[in-house]
């Protein structure tokens, strides 16, 4: 490293070795992410995802926690960084991992797919989970034979405006407008008046269920988890224990960046929703995502999510929040908002892409019974404080 922080030039053409990484490679593998306008966590969120992760305690000395490309001049050219999660499928715990931060400097993108071989040639591991694809990376997926998840739309959003003059402006600077928030007022107007007309709100309905607002994953979810298991027995599911959870949310709940929503039933929870904060910094967007939707009885499950999705509407007008959103839902609980009137928004390529090397494992994840995939999958919702780049190098 150069005193400034950044990785060291490369004066050699020398092929890369390929390591594991280690946790003192962190300031290197942070400046080449910033370097090409990307996002990392910070030293303690970046750690997160291995120490305090239930899968990962497991397994720490069989399973490595990614791999970096560096050049003979011990400098790091390319990351990828790679996170067990455990899930579950007809009573059999599986090993899934999930990348994170494919990363590779101009010298040496050649040896890219190295990186990615890699991952996918791990003997240990049952399935690969892909949920974060931007176009750039969905290309290299394809070589190694993922294959798109057959549940939900992985390309659209839904979503709600929550806050009709945030959300207007943050639209204005995405395209450059000047007096972006002047303008934003009028446009407002516009666009809020034509929502009342076609009815385009997320409203909590008046029933007996009662939504409670909860700050952690207390014992509650391990009772809940364990129906859970036994209900959905033949459908793939990442483990929902509260450690798992707590693992998954902790630094986002510490932010108030994440919620967690649950209406009881006669015998503890009878659902929960987790809602998680994206926002898109540069053109001044706030944004909640919804991650997860579990519910134990189904004959009520549309009742009780609207009337979470409601509750966190209401949530997000409150804290000025611009929008609601939702991405991947399956079709059964999309039809149960069309009379919401959500906005679409398309995205420019499938998220959500899956691999295993077994067989038999294959033939039944074909089937869309024996999926309920949502952002909790993979590492979409792993969310922990970043580091932006700095403002030089945005786009």
């Amino acid at each position: 490293m150069s005193p400034d922080g950044t990785t060291k030039s490369v004066r050699s053409q020398e092929p890369p070795k390929l390591r594991e990484v280690r946790f003192e490679d962190y300031q290197q593998i942070a400046a080449l992410v910033c370097k090409f306008n990307l996002h990392i966590e910070t030293y303690p969120g970046w750690i997160h995802l291995w120490t305090e992760n239930p899968a990962y305690k497991q397994i720490k000395d069989k399973f490595p926690k990614g791999w970096v490309l560096e050049t003979a001049e011990g400098a790091v050219a390319g990351y990828l960084g790679n996170v067990p999660l455990d899930y579950e499928f007809q009573g059999v715990r599986l090993l899934a991992a999930t990348t994170r931060a494919w990363v590779v400097d101009t010298p040496y993108r050649s040896y890219s797919p190295l990186l990615l071989g890699t991952y996918f040639n791990q003997p240990n591991v049952n399935l690969f989970l892909s949920t974060t694809l931007n176009p750039q990376s969905a290309p290299a997926y394809g070589i190694f034979q993922t294959t798109r998840v057959p549940v939900g739309i992985w390309d659209w959003t839904l979503f709600w405006i929550t806050n009709y003059q945030g959300f207007a402006e943050s639209f204005l600077r995405k395209r450059g407008t000047a007096m972006a928030k002047i303008l934003s007022y009028p446009i407002s107007a516009g666009v809020l008046f034509g929502d009342r007309v076609k009815g385009s709100r997320l409203r909590r309905e008046d029933t007996a269920s009662k939504v409670l607002s909860l700050l952690s994953f207390d014992e509650r979810f391990d009772a809940f988890w364990g129906d859970l298991r036994r209900e959905k027995h033949n459908v793939l599911l990442g483990v929902r224990t509260g450690e798992a959870l707590t693992w998954h949310f902790k630094i986002a709940l510490q932010q108030n960046a994440a919620w967690i929503f649950a209406i009881e039933g006669a015998s503890g929870l009878a659902a929960y929703a987790i809602f998680l904060r994206d926002d898109y910094p540069d053109i001044g967007l706030t944004r909640m995502r919804l991650v997860d939707f579990q519910c134990l009885e189904q004959r009520r499950g549309p009742e009780l999510f609207l009337n979470m999705l409601g509750t966190a509407a209401d949530r997000c007008r409150r804290e000025f929040i611009h929008m609601l959103e939702m991405v991947g839902l399956p079709p059964g609980l999309e039809a149960v908002l069309k009379s919401a009137s959500p906005h679409r928004r398309h995205l420019p390529n499938w998220l959500y892409f899956f691999k295993t090397n077994n067989p038999s494992l294959a033939t039944a994840l074909q089937h869309p019974a024996a999926w309920e995939p949502s952002l909790f999958d993979g590492d979409s919702s792993l969310w922990t404080e970043v580091i932006s780049p700095p403002r030089s190098l945005r786009r």
